[in-house]
């Protein structure tokens, strides 16, 4: 029985719950689901703990204080190196932070895909990795006795992603260069939602691109949100670029309240139709 599992933003967050885990694709400033983020900002999730190789996402949910813990290889809106509005919440002490190698956070994903409680890895070693993340452990190797880390899995109850395209049963279609780790982040969580620029008809993403294009398949998805525009203002390539006219307003939006809160009533608080009008607009 096939299932038509189209969504849309709303229907996710209404699928979250305070508390809960998330892990959100992309990397730094690039493919982010902001679509889906903006709904958690208006929405009245609290106590979150975010799983990314964070961008906006981060940021945002650091300036609203729904995140309460970050788990992160880096933070980075890309051509503005560090995110500001991360910097911020990190100076005054409002968020709890894991921070981890890139290729460590990579492990801890993939450790939970496999359903395994760590895997042993050498990054983190002659770092000071261990000493800001006191509990994590080392382990002996029975081959040979190389001491190694032992990186944690970190298990999501729930992955975001946003793809180029999807097909209403859950294909995911991935048309740029790297789709990152979007696929391990959907295999280590409970539920994944995909967003994406357009849903096409079950076998029309052979069209676009080969079958090695679909990156994440309907076995790991539980709902596709149709978002034009849903990564803007990170970029979605080949669909568009990243709009640094608007990445510059959202980063001067971390000096002061009342410029946070001017931001966010234009680009987050307006109706997703209004936002597309405006991004479109942007872009042009």
């Amino acid at each position: 029985m096939t299932t038509d599992k189209r969504l849309t933003e709303e229907d996710v967050v209404a699928e979250l719950a305070d508390g809960m885990t998330i892990g959100i694709g992309g990397w730094g400033s690039r493919r982010k689901p902001m679509s889906i983020v903006r709904a958690i900002l208006r929405s009245g999730l609290q106590d979150l703990t975010i799983v990314s190789y964070g961008g906006p996402d981060i940021g945002m949910l650091c300036a609203t204080r729904q995140a309460r813990k970050i788990v992160y290889g880096f933070v980075s809106l890309d051509t503005i190196p560090l995110e500001p509005h991360f910097r911020a919440a990190r100076q005054a002490g409002t968020v709890e932070a894991m921070e981890l190698d890139e290729g460590m956070l990579q492990w801890g994903l993939r450790a939970a895909a496999m359903r395994v409680s760590f895997l042993p890895c050498r990054a983190g070693l002659g770092s000071a990795i261990l000493e800001i993340n006191p509990t994590m452990k080392t382990v002996t190797s029975p081959y040979g006795g190389e001491e190694l880390v032992a990186m944690p899995a970190l298990p999501l109850d729930v992955a975001l992603l946003h793809a180029n395209r999807a097909d209403w049963r859950g294909n995911a279609q991935y048309l740029g260069a790297d789709w990152y780790f979007d696929d391990v982040f959907a295999m280590a969580a409970t539920r994944t939602f995909v967003s994406c620029e357009r849903v096409v008809e079950p076998g029309a993403l052979v069209e676009e691109g080969p079958p090695e294009t679909v990156k994440v398949g309907r076995l790991w998805t539980d709902g596709v949100v149709e978002a034009p525009l849903g990564a803007h203002f990170t970029h979605c390539l080949p669909d568009y670029p990243r709009d640094e006219a608007v990445q510059r307003e959202y980063a001067a939006s971390a000096s002061d309240p009342d410029a946070w809160a001017a931001f966010r009533a234009r680009w987050v608080d307006v109706p997703e139709a209004d936002y597309r009008r405006q991004a479109e607009a942007a872009l042009t």
